[in-house]
């Protein structure tokens, strides 16, 4: 993966169009040695643009984001175009911090994707790659 394509999270914080997703994993080349490791993955397209978390498994109890890349990869997954808010998750419920991405429909007010690294002050954190296509709109009854 290239590094000149990493994006910040929070560069992403505003009103998009989401109209892809996909959750898959692969091997990705370790970050140290010669070897590969098996990464969880999301990919989401955003107002055209597409962009690509991948996890960091760390030794198996922890993980992380590895980063949040801009590819240009086709996503598979695609759906009718849904407005979202893209917003930086708050503090846990026991007051640990969190690093994810959060996208919002903006007519349900429920949460569509989740992006990033929960509990990220703690020993163990988490890589979080979460999709809710019952949360949208255009999925509700």
């Amino acid at each position: 993966m290239n590094t000149e394509n990493i994006v910040e999270l929070e560069s992403l914080v505003g009103e998009h169009v989401l109209d892809g997703v996909d959750l898959f994993s692969d091997n990705i080349k370790a970050t140290w040695g010669d070897s590969f490791e098996h990464c969880e993955m999301i990919r989401f397209r955003l107002d055209g643009k597409v962009y690509t978390a991948i996890e960091n498994p760390d030794d198996g109890y922890r993980s992380s984001m590895r980063g949040l890349y801009l590819t240009d990869d086709a996503v598979k997954n695609a759906f009718p175009p849904v407005k979202v808010l893209a917003r930086m998750k708050n503090q846990g419920e026991y007051g640990q911090s969190n690093d994810t991405l959060q996208l919002v429909d903006m007519v349900t007010g429920k949460i569509v994707l989740e992006a990033g690294t929960d509990n990220t002050d703690d020993y163990y954190p988490w890589f979080v790659g979460a999709f809710f296509p019952e949360c949208m709109a255009t999925n509700a009854a």
